[in-house]
C-alpha cells in the first residue's frame, strides 16, 4: 500500500496477561475481530471452505465502513466491511461496487503497478486482482483459524507478506500461489502494518509498543527499542534512516537512526491515530478516530489539527490528484480539500 496502515484502530490493551477474545473498533461502529485458534499449515494454498459466498451487491455499499484504500494510477480502490470493494475513477467523488468472492470484512489492500493487487481481511482471506480491481479471486483463506489479517505488503509482484492478529504472518515468494506461515517474534502481539524504507529496511508496527525491523527482506526480524507501551497502528519510513510511528491515544514518535532512538512529537490529542501519509508538498498528515486530522511541516514540529470529516472515524487517507484528500472510515469515503 502507498501508506499503510492499519485498518483497524482498536483501543484495547491486554490485561493481566489474558488474551482478549474480541478487539473492538473505538467508534460508533464496533466490529469484533475474531480470536486466535489455529496457525495455517506450511505452504497451504487455501483452507477455504468448499463453498464461496460473494459479497452482496448493495446500493449503499459506498456509505458502508471502509477500512483501507490504495491509489492505482488514476483510480482508487477501497475495501471494507462485508467484503465490499469499491472503485473510483474521479478522485473519490463517485464509487461503484465490484463483485468479490467473500463476505469477510476486508482490512487491507495494496497494488503492484496498475493491474496487480491484493486485499486481505477476516477469515485470513487473501484476494488477488489482475485487472486493476475489476475482478477478484480468492487465493487463500483459513476461516476456521479465527485470526483476521490486518495488512498486506508486496515488494514486487512475487514477494509479499500478509500479517494480522496474534502474530499471524504469511509470506509468499511466488506471487500468492502459496502462502507460508512465519514468526516475526516469539510473542503473539497483533501485527498492524508493514512498510519499507528507501534504504530497503522493512518495519512492522504492532501491539503493545512493539516495533520490528528486518534488514534482509523479511527473512529475520529484530524487536526495536520502544518509546511507548501502547499499541502502534502505523509506521511511516521517511528520508534516509528516519521513520515515524503512531497509534494509541495520539502518540507519535520519530527516529533518525532506523528505530534505535526515539523522540516524542506533540500532537495535542488523545485520539487514536490509524493512518498517515506524506503529502506531495512534504508535510506529514495523520488521521484517526473522531475525525482527527493532523498536519506537521517537519519531524521537529508539533502536529496541528485541521478540519476533518466531522466526528467520523478515519481508518485510511489518500492524497488525490486534484489535489485534495479522501478519508475512508465510517460512512464510506469523504473527499476533503488539501489542508492549507
Amino acid at each position: 500500500m502507498n501508506r499503510a496502515l492499519f485498518s483497524f484502530a482498536g483501543q484495547f490493551q491486554r490485561a493481566g496477561g489474558a488474551r482478549p477474545r474480541a478487539p473492538m473498533f473505538g467508534s460508533a461502529l464496533s466490529i469484533v475481530l475474531l480470536a486466535i485458534l489455529l496457525m495455517p499449515g506450511p505452504g497451504l494454498v487455501s483452507r477455504a471452505r468448499a463453498e464461496t459466498r460473494h459479497a452482496v451487491m448493495a446500493p449503499r455499499a459506498p456509505r458502508s465502513l471502509l477500512l483501507d484504500a490504495a491509489a492505482v494510477g488514476g483510480r482508487i480502490c477501497a475495501v471494507g466491511e462485508r467484503g465490499h470493494v469499491l472503485l473510483s475513477d474521479d478522485s473519490g467523488q463517485t464509487w461503484r461496487q465490484v463483485r468479490v468472492p467473500t463476505r469477510a470484512n476486508l482490512t487491507g489492500v495494496t497494488f503492484q503497478g496498475s493491474k496487480l493487487g491484493w486485499a486481505v481481511g477476516h477469515d485470513a482471506v487473501i484476494l488477488r486482482t489482475l485487472d486493476g480491481g475489476e475482478s477478484w479471486e480468492k487465493v487463500y483463506a483459513d476461516p476456521d483459524g479465527d485470526r483476521p489479517l490486518l495488512d498486506v505488503w508486496f515488494g514486487d509482484p512475487k514477494n509479499g507478506f500478509a500479517l494480522g492478529a496474534y502474530g499471524l504472518c504469511l509470506r509468499t515468494v511466488d506471487g500468492g500461489r502459496r502462502w507460508h506461515p512465519m514468526r516475526v517474534s516469539p510473542d503473539d502481539w497483533h501485527l498492524h502494518q508493514m512498510a519499507r524504507s528507501a534504504e530497503g529496511r522493512l518495519y512492522i508496527a504492532a501491539e503493545a509498543g512493539q516495533i520490528y525491523r528486518s534488514d534482509d527482506d523479511g527473512a529475520t526480524w529484530t524487536s526495536l527499542p520502544s518509546p511507548y507501551d501502547g499499541s502502534f497502528f502505523g509506521v511511516m519510513p521517511l528520508d534516509g534512516e528516519a521513520l515515524m510511528v503512531f497509534g494509541l491515544r495520539g502518540h507519535v514518535f520519530y527516529s533518525v537512526d532506523a528505530g534505535l532512538h526515539w523522540q516524542l512529537v506533540p500532537t495535542g490529542t488523545v485520539a487514536t491515530l490509524a493512518d498517515g501519509i506524506r503529502l506531495s508538498d512534504g508535510r506529514f498528515l495523520l488521521a484517526g478516530l473522531a475525525g482527527t486530522v493532523l498536519v506537521s511541516r517537519s519531524l521537529q514540529d508539533a502536529f496541528k489539527p485541521v478540519p476533518g470529516p466531522g466526528r467520523l472515524g478515519i481508518w485510511a487517507v489518500l492524497e488525490t490528484e486534484k489535489p485534495g484528500l479522501v478519508c475512508f472510515g465510517e460512512r464510506g469515503a469523504t473527499p476533503l480539500p488539501l489542508p492549507k
